[in-house]
C-alpha cells in the first residue's frame, strides 16, 4: 500500500508538558507512523524544544484527519500555505469550512508572515481586519457581509498553554495543584497558595476578577469577599441578579431567602425579605444611588460599587426584579463579560455552574482559573466545555473565602 508523507513541526516545553508523547500517542493511535528527523532538547526552563517528523500515513485523506487531530498539541506543517480567506455571503453565516477557534494563542501564516490573533476565545471565526492588518476572534452573531474569514486549518498554529509554560515562581506558585478534581486536596493549603497569588497580582499591578453564585451569601462568605474587595484585590465582579439581590437582603435583613444566618431559623415573614430588598432599591433608583444616598452602607455590593471596579450581573429567566442594574439582554451581557474579563490574569470562581462555564468559555488558555465549589461536577464540567486549565478545589465557598480573608489580613 502505497505511503504518503508530510513533514510537521512543533515548538515549547515539549517533554516536561506531556506534548511530546501525546504527539507521538496520537499519531500511531490513528493508525499513522513517524520518523524523527530533528529533535532540539531545552537544556534550560528558559529554552524551548523544537521538533520536526515526518508524518506517514496511507493516503492525502488520512494525512489530513492525522494533522487535524494534532492541531491541539500544537503541531503545523513545515511548509505552511497562505490563509485561506473566504468573504462572508450574508451577515451571521460563515463559509462553511471556517476555522472554529479553541481557547489556545493562536497564530495565522498569511502573506509571508505568522501574525498573532486578537481577542482569542474558544468557539469563533478568525477574522481579517484589513486596516490593522491583524486576525481577530469573532463569534458567528457578529459576522457581517464582506468580512474575510479563514477558511481550513492548514495556515493556523496554536500554542498550548502547556507547551509555553516555563519552570518560574509563579507556575510553582500553583505546583500543588493539577487541573484534576478531588476532596482530599489540603483547603489550607489551596486558602494559602491562591492568598500568596493575589498578593503577586494585586503587587504587580495585574488583575482578578471573582465570578460569584449567591451560594457566596448563603454560606456566610459575603463579608469576607467584600473585604477582598476593599483590600484591593478584586478588580473586576461578575454574576447574577440572585448573589446582589441576597447580599442587600443581609444587608438590610440580616437574612438570606428569609433565613436569620446567625440562628438559622426562618425569619417571621422572611420570605417577601428578598422582594422588599429590591423595592428599597428602585425606590433610590439603583444601587448606585443608594450608595450614595446612604441606603446601602455595608456588604459586598457596598464594596463594589465604593472601589469603583466593574461588574456586571447577567438576568436569567429565574429573576425576581431583577435590579435595575441586571443587565436582561443576554448578548449584551455576553459582550460585557467578555470586555470584563479581557487582560485578566486570575480569575476565581464561586459556586455558579452556569456563569463559571460561560466566563471559561470567553477566557483564553493561559489565564489562571480556580473553580471553588462543594459539588466537584461544576470543575469536570469546566474541563468537559475547553477549560481544561482551571484548578478545582472541592470546599464551602463560605468557609473557604473566610479563611482566605483571615490569611490575607494576617
Amino acid at each position: 500500500m502505497a505511503t504518503k508523507s508530510r513533514m510537521i513541526q512543533a515548538e515549547g516545553h515539549l517533554i516536561d508538558s506531556g506534548i511530546l508523547s501525546g504527539i507521538l500517542n496520537t499519531i500511531l493511535a490513528r493508525g499513522g507512523d513517524y520518523r524523527i528527523t530533528n529533535f532540539i532538547v531545552g537544556k534550560t526552563p528558559e529554552e524551548q524544544s523544537e521538533l520536526e517528523v515526518e508524518l506517514l500515513a496511507t493516503d492525502e485523506h488520512a494525512l489530513d484527519l492525522l494533522l487535524g487531530a494534532l492541531k491541539a498539541f500544537g503541531v503545523f506543517e513545515k511548509t505552511v500555505p497562505s490563509a485561506t480567506l473566504v468573504p462572508v455571503e450574508k451577515a451571521r453565516y460563515a463559509p462553511e469550512s471556517f476555522y472554529s477557534t479553541s481557547n489556545h494563542r493562536t497564530e495565522v501564516f498569511f502573506e509571508d508572515h505568522w501574525r498573532m490573533v486578537e481577542q482569542q476565545r474558544m468557539d469563533a471565526s478568525l477574522v481579517w481586519d484589513a486596516q490593522r492588518s491583524v486576525f481577530i476572534c469573532k463569534k458567528l452573531r457578529d459576522l457581517r457581509e464582506g468580512d474575510l474569514v479563514v477558511c481550513g486549518s492548514e495556515s493556523v498554529r496554536i500554542f498550548p498553554a502547556e507547551a509555553q509554560r516555563k519552570k518560574s515562581a509563579d507556575a510553582d506558585a500553583f505546583a500543588f495543584m493539577t487541573n484534576t478534581v478531588s476532596s482530599e486536596r489540603s483547603v489550607d493549603t489551596a486558602v494559602q497558595q491562591i492568598a500568596q497569588e493575589l498578593k503577586r497580582v494585586k503587587e504587580r499591578g495585574g488583575k482578578t476578577v471573582v465570578v460569584g453564585g449567591p451560594v457566596v451569601i448563603h454560606t456566610g462568605g459575603s463579608e469576607a469577599l467584600a473585604s477582598l474587595v476593599k483590600g484591593g484585590y478584586v478588580n473586576a465582579f461578575l454574576g447574577g441578579n440572585a448573589i446582589a439581590v441576597h447580599d442587600l437582603e443581609i444587608q438590610f435583613y440580616g437574612t438570606s431567602l428569609g433565613v436569620d444566618l446567625k440562628t438559622g431559623k426562618v425569619a417571621e415573614h422572611g420570605h417577601s425579605h428578598h422582594m422588599r430588598s429590591i423595592n428599597r432599591i428602585y425606590g433610590c433608583s439603583s444601587m448606585q444611588e443608594a450608595v450614595r444616598q446612604g441606603v446601602l452602607k455595608t456588604g459586598l455590593m457596598h464594596e463594589i460599587i465604593k472601589a469603583g471596579i466593574p461588574y456586571c450581573l447577567a438576568g436569567s429567566i429565574r429573576d425576581d426584579g431583577p435590579l435595575p442594574e441586571t443587565v436582561t439582554d443576554m448578548i449584551q451581557a455576553q459582550q460585557r463579560y467578555a470586555e470584563i474579563i479581557e487582560g485578566a490574569d486570575l480569575i476565581i470562581m464561586l459556586s455558579t455552574m452556569l456563569h463559571s462555564i460561560g466566563v471559561g468559555n470567553m477566557a483564553p488558555s493561559w489565564v489562571k482559573m480556580v473553580c471553588i465549589d462543594i459539588n466537584p461536577a461544576v470543575v469536570t464540567k469546566l474541563a468537559d466545555r475547553g477549560s481544561s486549565q482551571t484548578i478545582g478545589i472541592v470546599s464551602d465557598v463560605g468557609f473557604f473565602l473566610r479563611a482566605l480573608a483571615e490569611r490575607l489580613e494576617a
